[in-house]
C-alpha cells in the first residue's frame, strides 16, 4: 500500500510536469498554481481511498468528486454550501464558464491573459488527466499508457501556438514521464526483496541493472533527438532555428522571410528596408471586379509594447474550406472577386488579400486564415509565387454611421488587449487636447487623424530612422517627418492613448494599373496604415499618411484627405472610397502603362485570367513510369545474373569431343576441358538451377547432395518428361563431380539442360508464379533479404564488441574494482 501511495504522488507530480508546455500560452503563473492545487486534491483523494483498499471504480469516482471540490473552491459561483460543496447553481455556472472559454479562445491569441473561462479550462483538463494518469500508472499498473493524456496536454499548445512550443517545457515534462516509468520499475523490484549481483554484492534498489541502464540511455537519446530533429528539419514548424535565420531584425534589411512563423518577421523592418531599395522589384499583380479597390493587405501588428508595436502570432482555420463573413452594421457592403498572383520577390509566410475574405481558391491546407487579424498565414509554407483567387466583401463607412457607434465596453477582450499601451505623458497630453469636446468615438479619431496634416507641419521622407516605441513617437510627433510606418503608428497610439481599439496594417497600395482591372504592385506600393476598431462596425480603415508622398494611395469620405477638402464622390469609383496621390498608371521611377509589356498571364482584350495547362498530368505519368521503372529492378538483376552465369558456361571443347566445327552449328555448350574452368562452369549451372526452383516456387533442400535433389526433382515434377529428367540428372552430375571428385565432368552440354528443365517448370506451373518468376523473380528477392540480414547482424555485432570495449572504461565497475 505504501509503494501504491508513492507512485501515486508521482503520478500527480509528473502530470503537473507534463502540463509544463502550457506555459507557452498564458502571460503569467496563475494557472500553474490552480492546476497544482487541483492535482493534489486528485492525489490526496486517491491515497485515502486506496488506504481504505476500495475497488478501481470507487477510486474513480472519489478522485473525480475532490476535482469537483477543487474546482468549486477554486472557482465558486457565489452559493455553495460551506464554501465547497457544490450546487445545481455550481453547474450551471461551471457551464457558463465552458461556453466564456471559447468565447475567449477566439478573442485572445497567445499569450493569453488569466481570464476566469480560460482557467476554469485548463485546471478542468489538467485534473481529468490527472485521474487519467493515476488510474492508469496506479490502478492498472499500465504506466506507459500514463503518456497518452500527458501527450493530449502537449497538443494544445502545439495546437493554439503559432511559433513552435518551446523545448524547455518539453523537456520537462518528458522528464517527469520517465521520473514515473522508472518509479514504477523500482517499486516492481521491491516486490521481490533485496537484489544481489553475481558475486554476492548487495545492490541498492534505486542502481540500474544492465537492461535497465540501457533503457534509460535510450530514454535519454529519444528525449534529444525529439528536442533535436524539429530544429534542424525544416518546413516541420517555426522552430528555435527560425530565430536565427527569420527575416527582418529590426536593421531595415528589407526581406520578409523565408516561411518560417508569421509571429517572427518585424514588418517594420523589412517596410522600411523595402521602401529605401533603390531598384524597382515588381512583387504582387492582382486584377479585381472592383472599380476602385482599397489596399491590399498581408500583416497586422497590434501587440503594443515599451518597444513599440510587434506582430502577434496569428491562429485560425484553414483557408481552403468556407470563411465567416463579418456583418458591420450601417455599411454598404458589395461581394468582389480578384486574382493575385505573387511574384519569386516575395517570400513571406503572409499571403496579400483583400479585407474580409469570404473565400479562398489555390491555396491548400497549410494555410490558415485568422479572423481577428484578418490575415491569411502559414507556418509550412511561403507566398513565393502563389496564385489564388479572393472572394471578398468591401465595406464603405460613413461619417453618420460611424458616429452612430457606441464605445466598446472597457471590459471586452478587444478593448483589454488593442487599447493596452506603455504610458508617455507627452502623448497623454496631446490626446487630451486632441479630443477636448469631442463625445463620439469617430470624431476623436477624426480628430487625431486631421493632425497629421501639412497646416500642422507634418511632411513625409524616407530619409528618417524607423522605430515605433515611446520615445520614437515622441521624436516623430515633435520633428513631424517620417513615413508611413511613423504615421501609421503614431496614430494607433494616439488613438489607443484616447480609449479607442487600434492596430496597424500592412499591406500594398493600388499600384500601377494595366486598364484592365490589374495592378502592379512593386516594393513603392509597400504601405502601413492605421486601423480602428467600431463597435458594430468592426476595423476601419484610416491612412494618415500624406497622400501626395505615396504612389496609389486611397483615401474614403469617412477619412478624407487632411491636406485638402473632403471629395466629392465620383460617379466612377465605389461608394466613399477616391483615389489619391500620384497618377496610379505611372509612378516617377515606373513607364507609363502604355509602355509596359503586356502581362503574358492576363488576356490583352478582356483582362481575364489565362488558364494555364494543369500540370498534374505530368507529375501522373512520371510517378507511374517511376514505379515501373522500380518494379523492373528484380527482373533486371535476375536478366543481368543469368547473362553472367551463361558467360561462365563458354563453349569450350575437350580433344574427345565432337569436332568444333560442328559445335556452333548445333548450339549447345559444352564444359570446357580445364579443371578449375570445368568446376566454375558446373557450379555456375546449378546456381542458376537452384534460383530457378526458387522462382517457380519448387521446394529446395539445401541439406541434399546433387544427386539427391536432381533425383527428387524427377519424382516430383519432372517425371512425365524424359527429356528434362535427363537434362536434370546431367546437371546434378556435373556438380557432383565438380564438388567431390579429382576430374569434374567435362565434353556435356549445360545450356540446353537448363533451358529444358526451366520450361518444364514454366509449363507446369500456374500463371501468377510464371508472373512473379519474371517481374519479381523470387530468387532475387530472397537474396536481398539475406544480404539485408547479414548486414544487420554483422552491424549488431561490432556494435556489441564496441559497447563491451566501452564497458571496460564504467566509473562504476571501476569503483567495483577498486572497492
Amino acid at each position: 500500500m505504501i509503494a501504491s501511495r508513492n507512485l501515486g504522488f508521482v503520478a500527480a507530480a509528473a502530470t503537473l510536469l507534463a502540463a509544463a508546455p502550457l506555459s507557452s500560452i498564458f502571460q503569467r503563473w496563475t494557472w500553474l498554481i490552480q492546476a497544482a492545487i487541483a492535482v493534489a486534491v486528485v492525489a490526496a483523494v486517491a491515497a485515502l481511498i486506496r488506504a481504505l483498499r476500495a475497488p478501481l471504480w470507487a477510486q474513480v469516482v472519489g478522485m473525480l468528486a475532490g476535482l469537483l471540490l477543487a474546482l468549486t473552491w477554486l472557482f465558486p459561483a457565489g452559493d455553495e454550501l460551506v464554501g465547497i460543496l457544490p450546487t445545481p447553481d455550481t453547474l450551471a455556472h461551471f457551464g457558463e464558464l465552458l461556453q466564456g472559454s471559447t468565447q475567449d479562445m477566439r478573442s485572445y491569441g497567445v499569450k493569453v491573459p488569466d481570464t476566469t473561462p480560460l482557467l476554469f479550462i485548463t485546471v478542468l483538463g489538467v485534473g481529468g488527466v490527472a485521474v487519467l494518469v493515476d488510474v492508469l500508472a496506479v490502478g492498472l499498473r499500465r504506466p506507459a499508457l500514463a503518456g497518452l493524456p500527458m501527450l493530449a496536454i502537449y497538443s494544445v499548445p502545439v495546437a493554439v501556438y503559432v511559433d513552435s512550443v518551446p523545448a524547455l517545457p518539453f523537456v520537462v515534462g518528458a522528464c517527469g514521464y520517465l521520473w514515473l516509468l522508472v518509479t514504477d520499475n523500482v517499486e516492481r523490484v521491491r516486490r521481490f526483496g533485496r537484489r544481489f549481483t553475481g558475486e554476492g554484492r548487495d545492490v541498492d534498489v534505486w542502481e540500474a541493472s544492465p537492461l535497465a541502464a540501457a533503457g534509460r540511455r535510450l530514454a535519454v537519446v529519444g528525449v534529444a533527438l525529439a528536442v533535436a530533429l524539429p530544429l534542424a528539419v525544416p518546413g516541420m514548424t517555426g522552430g528555435l532555428l527560425n530565430q536565427f535565420t527569420s527575416a527582418g531584425d529590426g536593421t531595415g534589411t528589407g526581406r520578409f522571410g523565408q516561411g518560417g512563423s508569421p509571429g517572427r518577421i518585424d514588418l517594420f523592418a523589412a517596410l522600411s528596408g523595402q521602401l529605401n531599395q533603390s531598384e524597382v522589384a515588381e512583387m504582387v499583380k492582382v486584377t479585381t471586379t472592383e472599380p476602385s479597390p482599397f489596399y491590399l493587405r498581408f500583416g497586422v501588428a497590434d501587440e503594443l509594447r515599451s518597444d513599440g508595436f510587434r506582430v502577434r502570432p496569428p491562429t485560425g482555420t484553414r483557408v481552403d474550406r468556407d470563411l465567416p463573413g463579418i456583418d458591420r452594421r450601417g455599411a454598404d457592403q458589395q461581394r468582389y472577386r480578384a486574382t493575385v498572383e505573387v511574384s519569386r520577390n516575395l517570400e513571406m509566410p503572409l499571403v496579400p488579400v483583400y479585407s474580409d475574405p469570404v473565400g479562398v481558391q489555390g491555396l491548400n491546407g497549410n494555410w490558415l486564415y485568422d479572423r481577428n487579424l484578418g490575415v491569411v498565414f502559414s507556418n509550412r509554407d511561403n507566398s513565393r509565387g502563389k496564385r489564388y483567387t479572393v472572394e471578398y466583401v468591401r465595406s464603405t463607412f460613413t461619417p453618420a454611421a460611424l458616429r452612430r457607434a457606441p464605445s466598446l465596453p472597457a471590459e471586452h477582450p478587444i478593448a483589454v488587449q488593442q487599447t493596452r499601451r506603455p504610458s508617455v505623458q507627452q502623448v497623454d497630453a496631446l490626446v487630451a487636447e486632441l479630443i477636448e469636446g469631442k463625445r463620439t468615438d469617430y470624431d476623436k479619431v477624426r480628430a487625431i487623424y486631421d493632425h497629421f496634416s501639412r497646416e500642422n507641419g507634418f511632411s513625409y521622407s524616407l530619409s528618417t530612422r524607423g522605430g515605433t516605441s515611446g520615445q520614437e513617437i515622441v521624436d516623430f510627433l515633435d520633428n513631424k517627418v517620417g513615413f508611413c510606418q511613423q504615421y501609421a503608428a503614431a496614430m494607433a497610439w494616439l488613438v489607443r492613448a484616447a480609449g479607442i481599439p487600434a492596430r496597424v496594417a500592412f499591406g500594398f497600395t493600388n499600384g500601377t494599373s494595366t486598364g484592365t482591372g490589374s495592378f502592379v504592385l512593386t516594393n513603392r506600393n509597400l504601405h502601413a496604415w492605421t486601423e480602428v476598431y467600431f463597435d458594430g462596425m468592426g476595423w476601419v480603415p484610416f491612412d494618415p499618411t500624406p497622400a501626395y508622398a505615396v504612389q496609389g494611395a486611397t483615401r474614403s469620405a469617412w477619412a478624407p484627405d487632411s491636406d485638402a477638402p473632403d471629395p466629392e464622390p465620383s460617379g466612377s469609383s465605389a461608394p466613399g472610397v477616391t483615389p489619391e496621390g500620384p497618377d496610379t498608371t505611372a509612378g516617377p521611377q515606373q513607364p507609363d502603362a502604355a509602355d509596359r509589356d503586356v502581362d503574358e498571364t492576363f488576356d490583352p482584350v478582356t483582362g481575364a485570367p489565362i488558364q494555364r495547362a494543369p500540370t498534374w498530368p505530368w507529375w501522373t505519368a512520371g510517378g507511374v513510369l517511376a514505379l515501373l521503372a522500380l518494379l523492373c529492378v528484380p527482373a533486371l538483376r535476375r536478366m543481368a545474373l543469368r547473362r553472367r552465369r551463361q558467360l561462365t558456361v563458354t563453349p569450350a571443347v575437350t580433344a574427345g569431343a565432337a569436332d568444333a566445327a560442328d559445335a556452333p552449328a548445333t548450339g549447345m555448350l559444352v564444359l570446357g576441358g580445364d579443371r578449375d574452368r570445368a568446376r566454375a562452369d558446373a557450379h555456375a549451372a546449378w546456381d542458376e538451377l537452384v534460383d530457378t526452383l526458387v522462382d517457380y516456387q519448387v521446394r529446395v533442400d539445401r541439406t541434399e547432395t546433387p544427386r539427391a535433389t536432381a533425383e527428387r526433382l524427377v519424382r516430383e515434377a519432372l517425371a512425365e518428361d524424359a527429356t528434362s529428367a535427363t537434362a536434370v540428372r546431367l546437371l546434378g552430375r556435373a556438380e557432383e563431380r565438380a564438388r567431390y571428385a579429382r576430374d569434374p565432368l567435362t565434353g556435356e552440354p549445360l545450356r540446353p539442360a537448363l533451358a529444358s528443365v526451366r520450361d518444364t517448370l514454366a509449363a507446369r506451373a500456374d500463371r501468377r508464379t510464371r508472373l512473379l518468376a519474371v517481374v519479381l523473380p523470387p530468387s532475387v528477392l530472397m537474396r536481398w533479404r539475406s544480404a539485408v540480414t547479414e548486414h544487420s547482424t554483422r552491424w549488431v555485432t561490432t556494435t556489441g564488441r564496441l559497447r563491451l570495449r566501452l564497458a571496460r572504461w564504467n566509473p562504476r565497475r571501476l569503483l567495483a574494482r577498486r572497492a
